[in-house]
């Protein structure tokens, strides 16, 4: 499936499109086809599953990871990738302020709602105990779980289930 690479949305044209969408959930469907992030598009690229074009030129895998290293997405993209092949429904968390939205195995858009909140950082970021206090009552306000994912130097995760308490 090919598909065009335009400023930072990568949309597919194809037959096939709407069924990976259906069925997989990725991407939005609008008018002009299928339209993927960056991080959906390259984890696609890496799967095998599209190929990206821009200007008539074939985008590689190496192409999109550099695209992503310079737009600051990369420890966003080793995320979604990890909790992809994990088998989780990963989509966008903008609305609650977090970079992804998870849905547990079995539920997904449409049907049944997000379990958790996804925020990414990496091992050495500094948070301040109020923004992380943010985000945990946004979490909490919205009945979902905060789940901190940390990526390390060698691009390991550990991840931190962080949860509304009162004493």
């Amino acid at each position: 499936m090919n598909s065009k690479l335009l400023g930072d949305i990568v949309t597919l044209k194809d037959i096939k499109a709407e069924k990976l969408h259906n069925k997989s959930h990725y991407g939005k469907m609008t008018d002009e086809g299928l339209q993927l992030s960056l991080i959906e598009a390259l984890f696609l690229l890496e799967k095998e599953k599209i190929t990206i074009s821009e200007n008539s030129e074939e985008v590689s895998v190496d192409d999109m990871i550099h695209i992503i290293q310079k737009k600051g997405l990369f420890n966003k993209y080793i995320v979604f990738k990890d909790l992809r092949n994990r088998g989780y429904i990963v989509k966008t968390g903008f609305k609650y302020g977090s970079e992804f939205r998870l849905y547990e195995r079995g539920k997904s858009p449409g049907n049944g709602h997000s379990d958790y909140l996804v925020k990414v950082a990496d091992e050495d970021d500094h948070i301040p105990l109020s923004d992380l206090s943010s985000y945990v009552r946004v979490a909490h306000g919205v009945n979902k779980y905060l789940l901190f994912a940390v990526v390390d130097n060698e691009n390991d995760i550990t991840y931190y289930n962080v949860e509304w308490t009162r004493l």
